[in-house]
C-alpha cells in the first residue's frame, strides 16, 4: 500500500471534525445513498461516480476477558469510499490509532499503534424490487500495521448485505461474512431492526454470531443509534453485549460521517 495511502488514513482523526464542519455548509446538490456506519454490515447501495464519504469512529471501544486476563481496546477506525461508475464503489479502510490494554495474571501491559490497511470493492446488485436491496463486499486486509495490532497472516473478506424496507418507518437487514485467513474461516450472521423516529433520527437493534476457527463460537446483541445532523453528516453511536460463547463481552461505538457528492 502506497505509503502517501496510509499517511492521508492516519490523518483521518485530525482532519475529520473540520470535515463535517465543512459539510455542514455544503448545499445538498446530490442524494445521500447512506453509510455504512454503524452497526454490523453495510449499506448495499453504492456512491455516484467520483462521490466520497468519509466514515471515521470518534471512540471505538471492546472490553475482552479470557483466562483471568482482561484486555481494553480503544480504536479509531477510519473508512474512505469512492464511487467509481456503475455499481461499484472503491474502500480503503484502517485504524490510524488504537490503544490496548491487557490486566490479569500477574501482568500489566499497554501498546499504541495503527491497525493494517484495508482495500474493498462494493458492488450493487439489480433488484426488481423497490423494497428489497442488497449487494456484495470483498476485501483484502494487509499485514502492514503495527506489531501489536497487525494479523498474522492477509485476510481476505467476503460479505453479503440484504436489506428489505417492510414499511416507511421499519427496515430488516441480514448479513453474511466469510474471512480467510492462513487457510481458516471466520464467519459472521447478523440480523438487524432498523426505526426511523424522524427525518433525522434512526434506531436499530442487531444480534450476530461470530465463529472462529480457534475459539469457537459467540453471540452478541445490542443496538444504538444514527442522526442525520444535516443531508450530508451523520453522527452514530451504539454498543454490542455478549449473549454466550466466545465475544467481546462489550462493544461500543461513537463516530462520524461525512458525504461528499456533486
Amino acid at each position: 500500500m502506497a505509503p502517501r495511502i496510509r499517511r492521508i488514513l492516519r490523518l483521518a482523526p485530525l482532519s475529520i471534525l473540520a470535515l463535517g464542519c465543512f459539510g455542514v455548509a455544503l448545499p445538498v446538490l446530490a442524494d445521500n445513498p447512506g453509510y455504512d456506519r454503524p452497526g454490523y454490515g453495510f449499506t448495499p447501495v453504492v456512491l455516484g461516480a467520483g462521490d466520497i464519504t468519509i466514515e471515521q469512529g470518534l471512540g471505538d471501544w471492546s472490553l475482552d476477558r479470557q483466562a483471568g486476563v482482561s484486555s481494553s481496546l480503544y480504536s479509531a477506525d477510519s473508512l474512505l469510499r469512492i464511487g467509481i461508475g456503475g455499481p461499484l464503489e472503491l474502500q480503503l479502510g484502517s485504524s490510524p490509532w488504537n490503544s490496548l490494554r491487557q490486566s490479569g495474571a500477574g501482568s500489566d501491559n499497554s501498546s499504541q499503534g495503527h491497525g493494517d490497511t484495508v482495500l474493498g470493492l462494493k458492488l450493487a446488485l439489480p433488484s426488481s424490487n423497490q423494497a428489497f436491496s442488497w449487494g456484495l463486499l470483498g476485501s483484502v486486509e494487509f499485514t502492514d500495521g503495527a506489531k501489536a495490532f497487525r494479523s498474522n497472516y492477509r485476510q481476505y473478506l467476503l460479505g453479503a448485505q440484504f436489506n428489505l424496507q417492510v414499511n416507511e418507518r421499519n427496515s430488516l437487514g441480514l448479513y453474511l461474512q466469510d474471512v480467510r485467513s492462513d487457510g481458516a474461516d471466520s464467519t459472521t450472521v447478523a440480523v438487524s431492526d432498523n426505526y426511523t423516529l424522524s427525518k433525522t433520527l434512526t434506531v436499530y437493534a442487531e444480534a450476530a454470531r461470530l465463529h472462529a476457527p480457534d475459539q469457537g463460537n459467540g453471540t452478541v446483541a445490542g443496538g444504538g443509534l444514527a442522526w442525520m445532523i444535516t443531508p450530508r453528516v451523520q453522527f452514530d453511536a451504539g454498543f454490542d453485549r455478549r449473549l454466550g460463547g466466545t465475544a467481546p463481552d462489550w462493544q461500543a461505538n461513537l463516530g462520524i460521517s461525512v458525504y461528499f457528492g456533486h
